[in-house]
């Protein structure tokens, strides 16, 4: 149980209400901002203005998991009101005091460092990368038969990064009939694609497998489909690019090319928000149990 436990939720989309609706059931009281707009309510959570919330006695921020942009600013689907996070907020909050984001744009690093709060981002974890594989892997099929005109089934499915995400979205594509190559640059990546039956390939050889690709996916933070590999590819490849952005595909010579290229950011927010915040929520009160323990 979270009993005692004073939290500020700031912003966010529908994963936030997973979250929300968690930590009450575990009797944490919680202060809503950014959510004016909200129908729903929660019982042990209220909604405030950002400048009526006591953050003196908050013991945890929440973030969305954008973590803040530019100038202090959060994102929320659930007000058209201007919400900000400052220097001079978080500065109010106990020493104790720990935010919570999924990635940490520098904006909010530099903050965390400046007012001498921990910061924990959710998205750094194993578990939690490995849990929204799931989602992401079927977002990336949703996206292929939207933007395809053949079937996966059948089609040759070329997968760069042998990481969390590409392990998952190889052995979906597999799973669907696909013929799926996977490109990595560690021995035992390949090794690992050849256990999980498929056909593994050296990255530097991606322009001569780009050519039989149907469907490139790549899941790799790096520019690795580059305009050598993008020239060799056939008219109605797609290319999905999973990676955090900017992505790791040359977009604009792909645009010029005529091939279909999608950066898709933020797939298990978009395709399964529910089980994307349950997974956010679990993770969030086995660390907040910790915390509370210390």
């Amino acid at each position: 149980m979270l009993t005692g436990l004073q939290l500020a939720v700031l912003g966010g989309d529908a994963r936030q209400l997973e979250i929300i609706r968690k930590l009450t059931e575990l009797d944490a009281k919680i202060y809503l901002a950014g959510f004016d707009q909200l129908e729903q309510s929660f019982t042990g959570a209220v909604k405030e203005n950002i400048e009526d919330i006591p953050f003196e006695e908050i013991d945890a921020v929440l973030l969305p998991v954008a973590g803040l942009q530019p100038g202090g600013k959060i994102e929320t689907v659930f007000s058209n009101h201007d919400l900000r996070l400052t220097k001079e907020i978080i500065e109010r909050t106990p020493e104790h005091c720990t935010i919570f984001t999924g990635i940490s744009p520098s904006a909010l690093t530099q903050l965390a460092e400046q007012t001498e709060r921990r910061l924990i981002r959710l998205f750094d974890r194993d578990d939690v990368a490995i849990y929204n594989s799931i989602p992401t892997a079927e977002g990336a099929v949703m996206l292929a038969i939207q933007h395809t005109d053949f079937t996966i089934h059948g089609s040759t499915v070329a997968v760069i990064g042998m990481g969390r995400v590409g392990m998952s979205v190889a052995r979906t594509f597999k799973n669907l009939g696909a013929k799926v190559k996977v490109g990595a640059r560690k021995s035992e990546h390949l090794a690992r694609a050849v256990e999980m039956g498929l056909e593994p390939f050296h990255i530097s050889r991606l322009a001569e497998e780009a050519e039989s690709a149907d469907i490139m996916i790549n899941t790799v933070p790096t520019l690795v489909i580059t305009a050598p590999a993008i020239a060799r590819m056939q008219p109605h490849t797609l290319i999905l690019d999973l990676a955090s952005k900017p992505g790791g595909t040359d977009f604009e010579y792909a645009e010029k090319r005529g091939i279909k290229a999608i950066l898709a950011l933020g797939l298990p927010g978009l395709v399964a928000p529910k089980t994307a915040g349950q997974i956010l929520a679990g993770v969030l009160a086995e660390l907040l149990k910790t915390e509370d323990s210390k």
